[in-house]
């Protein structure tokens, strides 16, 4: 019954997948019309929303259910009773489809600190959100921490090379990411069991994100450091490559550290220190605009940023460690505000939570800073 069960409850569920993935690739389908300049796949496009609307049946599942018999004495034969098996039944739903959220979260005027949490890393370099309750963290040592955020050391991995990790990430399914620049690979952690899921061969990963999707972007450098990229995976295939705008190199090949993510509008965001800027490319790969710091009295370093994440509002936030702040920009690239009044050390690997709060390592305190700046 347990295995029928299972078998019932794994088809519905990928079904519901399947349903998913159709939509999201109707979503990006609508994003490249959007995009497009053309007209004729305007003019013909059809709506989805009445195929969507209706969702798989929603499978009720009862429990086993013992029900004894009432016997007399002698009916010695009948005293155990029967056994109703599991069953199911199908209850016909309709999807009734919400409006996208309007909800605007305005900049808080002073953004304050949540917690803090002393990690004893020195050299801390990136943090990953795993849930409400845990992050990862690596630096410059050969292992990877997992952190409740009120402080607490849940577990240590050591990488597969005993050298440090260049980035983590964690995927749609919970597995942390990491990749190695030794090694030239990018391996998943899941249920303590490490496989390689990309090999490289001439170019050295630098770091990776998870897409909304759940596919993977990794900037990476030439071996010969005279050039980088940023490679689209499905799983270990490339859907993509994004190197150059007009014949030009979009990111310095240096092996200075490069932080990238996606952006909830579908932009790829590089936090290219060599470069001194972030470079914002769309889905396709086009120039959007580079970010190459704000003047102030106050900040006297040159801008290099050192980590970047986004948050639900499309903003970007980039991290500058010489000037111990985090750039607050649209998702145009319009600068809004620093985050410069707590009492910020050296900042670099960035996240946000599941709440919009900025989670921010100090690279030089191997502290990790929450920060709430949205109200």
């Amino acid at each position: 019954m347990k295995k029928l069960h299972y078998s019932i409850l794994k088809e519905h569920l990928n079904e519901i997948k399947q349903v998913q993935s159709l939509m999201q690739k109707t979503l990006v389908s609508l994003y490249e019309i959007e995009e497009s300049n053309e007209v004729s796949p305007t003019i013909h496009y059809s709506s989805k929303v009445e195929e969507f609307r209706k969702l798989p049946p929603k499978i009720n599942v009862s429990m086993p259910k013992f029900i004894p018999k009432q016997v007399a004495r002698e009916e010695v034969s009948n005293l155990i009773g029967k056994l109703i098996p599991l069953s199911t039944t199908l209850e016909e739903r309709v999807f009734a489809a919400k409006k996208p959220s309007t909800l605007v979260r305005e900049l808080l005027d002073e953004p304050e600190v949540l917690n803090t949490i002393k990690t004893g890393h020195e050299q801390l370099g990136s943090v990953a959100y795993l849930n409400e309750e845990q992050i990862w963290i690596c630096g410059l040592t050969a292992d990877i921490k997992c952190f409740k955020i009120l402080g607490l050391l849940q577990k240590t991995i050591p990488t597969k090379s005993w050298m440090n990790p260049s980035d983590i990430a964690v995927d749609i399914d919970g597995a942390l990411l990491y990749s190695d620049w030794k090694t030239s690979r990018v391996y998943k952690v899941k249920d303590d069991q490490t496989e390689v899921i990309i090999r490289l061969q001439g170019w050295i990963p630098s770091n990776q994100c998870v897409t909304s999707s759940g596919e993977l972007l990794v900037i990476m450098r030439s071996e010969d450091e005279t050039q980088a990229k940023v490679v689209h995976y499905s799983g270990s295939t490339i859907k993509q490559t994004i190197q150059f705008d007009n014949g030009q190199p979009l990111y310095s090949g240096s092996k200075n550290v490069k932080y990238i993510t996606e952006n909830r509008n579908l932009d790829i965001c590089v936090a290219d220190w060599g470069a001194r800027a972030v470079v914002v490319v769309n889905q396709d790969g086009k120039l959007r605009f580079r970010y190459t710091g704000h003047p102030s009295p106050t900040k006297n370093k040159q801008f290099k940023p050192t980590g970047i994440t986004t948050d639900s509002q499309s903003h970007i936030l980039a991290s500058d460690c010489g000037n111990h702040c985090i750039h607050i920009l649209n998702a145009d690239g319009l600068f809004l505000r620093y985050i410069d009044n707590c009492d910020l050390k050296s900042p670099c690997g960035l996240c946000v939570d599941s709440n919009d709060s900025l989670v921010v390592c100090e690279f030089c305190r191997g502290s990790v800073k929450k920060i709430k700046y949205l109200k």
